[in-house]
């Protein structure tokens, strides 16, 4: 069965990013449809977003909140962060393919890619 899947990496501090608020969207147009939420555990991860008869071709959006993360974490941050939320947009164009969207991140940067 297809799925979306994520994790959060956080460089920083060489570890899974535990607790990281993820909401992602299904965009059409210039209309934004909250799809899910959910917090990743203490491996960085959190159960599949969208699997199954959920997986739909379309652009989708996923926002970690990164910056509250660091924050809760105990990293000194500026007032705002530099990095507060991190938006990445992308397509499923294949929704009977999996698609894994990981986020390496610290307070000052961060990284995706398609993984698998």
């Amino acid at each position: 069965m297809s799925k979306l899947t994520t994790h959060v990496l956080d460089t920083a501090h060489g570890r899974p990013a535990a607790g990281v608020k993820i909401a992602l969207f299904a965009i059409s147009g210039k209309e934004k449809t909250l799809v899910k939420t959910d917090v990743t555990n203490a491996d960085g991860r959190c159960p599949p977003l969208l699997e199954g008869a959920t997986m739909r071709k379309g652009r989708y959006e996923l926002v970690f909140e990164a910056g509250a993360y660091f924050a809760a974490s105990g990293v000194s941050l500026p007032n705002p962060p530099f990095i507060e939320q991190v938006t990445v947009a992308f397509g499923i164009a294949d929704p009977e393919q999996n698609y894994h969207v990981p986020l390496v991140v610290t307070p000052w940067s961060y990284s995706t890619y398609r993984g698998s």
